[in-house]
């Protein structure tokens, strides 16, 4: 059987002492005694990349990166404080991303737990092929029927235009954005403004959830992916342009 990436980060960070997995933010994180040393992430923010970001030592970001930038990076976010990017879908030695690994690790274990480590892991290398829909679901054909679809929906508004934001499509109103559509946890979100006041409602219905950050903002996720109303989706989009539209696109709208 193919054995997966994210199958051999696992073994690398959970074999070692008092390692453990956690969801944060939508992605694999992996600390110790509270302290995050790696995450694993897969298209962060539509950047097509398979990665390990690493809390590395002081001096280990600059080092690696100057040298061989095709597979490391200064991940966004975390870099400033010395985290390490590292692809790992460029053909680079397991037994050297072991090494980077345990090197975040010692950085911030306890003296004690990382005293008595006698190396970096050995694992059997992965041999999974990522495609390009593996990395951007999105890709997919039956997402992307959808997303298109969705697309054709908002441009029936006055002046809509596409774009992307964190890596995900987006259809504007003007300048100030209405509808989305994005993968997590291995389903297709579209979401819309609703205001606060509907939240509630809505939340009672398991397709519904509140997103993190734009949530207090008003904004709703509506799962897609086993059914899709798309007169539903007429009066979400309509109730959210028309909160953020311009006077004139709203009279526009209304001819």
């Amino acid at each position: 059987m193919t054995k997966r990436i994210i199958e051999a980060v696992q073994e690398l960070c959970l074999g070692l002492p008092e390692a453990e997995e956690i969801n944060s933010h939508g992605h694999p994180g992996f600390r110790v005694r509270q302290k995050l040393f790696a995450y694993y992430c897969v298209n962060h923010h539509g950047d097509g990349r398979v990665a390990l970001w690493l809390n590395s030592p002081p001096g280990i970001q600059h080092a690696n990166v100057s040298l061989n930038p095709g597979c490391f990076f200064v991940p966004p976010y975390f870099g400033p404080a010395g985290w390490l990017g590292v692809e790992l879908n460029k053909g680079m030695d397991w037994s050297e991303i072991s090494r980077l690994v345990y090197e975040a690790y010692v950085h911030k274990a306890p003296k004690r737990l990382a005293s008595g480590l006698d190396g970096c892991i050995s694992i059997i290398p992965p041999d999974e092929v990522m495609t390009a829909a593996d990395i951007n679901p999105l890709l997919v054909a039956g997402p992307s029927k959808l997303v298109s679809r969705l697309d054709r929906h908002c441009r029936r508004f006055p002046e809509v235009t596409e774009g992307l934001q964190f890596g995900s499509p987006v259809w504007k109103a003007g300048k100030k954005t209405f509808a989305g559509a994005r993968h997590a946890f291995g389903r297709l979100i579209f979401q819309f403004w609703v205001g606060i006041d509907q939240q509630a409602m809505l939340t009672e219905d398991d397709r519904y959830s509140i997103p993190d950050y734009m949530g207090n903002k008003g904004w709703i996720n509506l799962d897609v992916d086993d059914a899709i109303n798309w007169d539903e989706i007429d009066y979400l989009l309509e109730t959210s342009f028309r909160h953020f539209a311009l006077k004139r696109m709203i009279k526009s709208l209304a001819k």
